[in-house]
């Protein structure tokens, strides 16, 4: 019988999962799964296999993440022929200042993570939910946390620190950085790939409904645009991006808004959203005549290339530009638009490539600019393989 790994990526109102095969070529995607609607009437599970057919869906008898994870496990025990679970490896957002790699989930750590809750307040909660449901569940299989902020620990000191008084900093008020597995395998893929630029400066634009930027120096982060939370750097679908500190005193006063309606404003209703007043899809952007939406994505564009400036200046230099994520990856407008204001940094593209998403999409004589689709799953999956062998060991 094959081994396999279950993925969790839990979010406020949704879990994605995914099964991967450990096979002598490699891990396998077997099954690819949602519970979505967690929080709300109608929550309900469903399952693909990798051709994309259902294979399980099902209505949840209760809306919360407990249920969701419940349902994932009884269809996992009729439903993997041949396949048995060795482990689950879990997308964990907050590793507080402390993790740096992966780590195998015991009481103690539990708890530990539980503790970051402040400082991940929207994301934390909900990453720990399927944790300790499949510790009752099934006490006895490995779980291993690997957090989108561990790739970002090797940050300079001075690229972490706020200007604020030190006790805060002793608190833990500093910039973490974020998305950090999808860096981790650009840079994986580029040691790979591209050993040379690898070992150069590149920055990384990770560009989806969340956005960040990572500049990379021999495949280490030296500098990102997320900070103490994932509401920092650059606008978002539905997140402002950094705001000036003194708006947020405004909205206070002058609106006399609470500050959970401050932040239910900066996380849900900004960004692209809010710009437009329409969508935060950017294919729903691109498609529409409505100047809004125009100026929106200008707004973005224009934001994420003045970052990539900074990245730049942090790296004291720059190699070369990758795109990635969902806008990243398939946006070919939004990649022209960021480009053109770029061209300072001897960055041109081929219209031809980057209109059919090649992967490297720079003109003859540009600075590298490629487009490299991220697997934060594939990410997780070899994590949690590397640290359940060494646990065994």
């Amino acid at each position: 019988m094959s081994e396999g790994i279950l993925v969790v990526n839990a979010g406020s109102s949704s879990i994605k999962f995914a099964v991967y095969a450990l096979e002598a070529a490699g891990q396998v995607l077997r099954y690819r799964g949602l519970a979505e609607g967690l929080g709300a009437d109608g929550a309900a599970v469903e399952v693909r296999d990798r051709d994309g057919h259902v294979v399980f869906s099902d209505q949840l008898p209760r809306n919360d993440h407990a249920a969701a994870i419940d349902a994932l496990m009884l269809w996992l025990e009729r439903g993997l022929q041949g396949l048995a679970l060795r482990a689950v490896g879990h997308r964990v957002v907050h590793g507080g200042p402390q993790y740096s790699e992966p780590v195998l989930l015991d009481d103690a750590v539990i708890e530990a993570l539980q503790g970051f809750t402040p400082l991940a307040p929207l994301h934390q909660p909900q990453s720990m939910a399927p944790i300790r449901r499949l510790a009752a569940l099934r006490p006895d299989m490995p779980q291993v946390a690997c957090f989108d902020t561990a790739f970002h620990r090797t940050l300079p000191r001075v690229a972490q620190l706020f200007a604020l008084p030190r006790k805060y900093l002793a608190d833990g008020v500093i910039r973490y950085g974020f998305h950090g597995l999808s860096y981790q395998y650009i840079a994986r893929w580029l040691a790979t790939h591209r050993p040379r630029l690898y070992a150069g400066r590149v920055v990384v634009a990770h560009l989806g409904n969340g956005a960040s930027l990572c500049g990379l120096q021999g495949g280490r982060s030296i500098a990102t645009s997320m900070g103490f939370t994932t509401l920092d750097g650059l606008p978002m679908g539905r997140r402002s991006g950094s705001l000036d500190p003194g708006v947020v005193l405004y909205l206070l006063d002058h609106y006399r808004m609470s500050a959970a309606e401050v932040q239910d404003l900066l996380y849900n209703q900004s960004g692209l959203l809010g710009l437009s007043g329409i969508s935060h899809d950017v294919r729903v952007l691109l498609a529409s005549d409505r100047p809004a939406a125009r100026e929106a994505l200008e707004v973005y564009c224009y934001r994420t290339a003045r970052e990539i400036g900074s990245m730049a200046a942090a790296l004291q230099g720059l190699d070369g530009l990758v795109f990635t994520a969902g806008v990243g990856e398939n946006a070919a407008e939004v990649r022209r638009l960021i480009c053109e204001q770029l061209q300072w940094l001897g960055i041109r593209l081929n219209q031809g490539r980057n209109d059919g998403n090649a992967l490297d999409i720079g003109a003859d004589g540009s600075l590298p600019v490629m487009v490299v689709p991220t697997d934060e799953e594939g990410e997780i999956v070899r994590e949690t393989m590397e640290k359940t062998i060494v646990s065994a060991v």
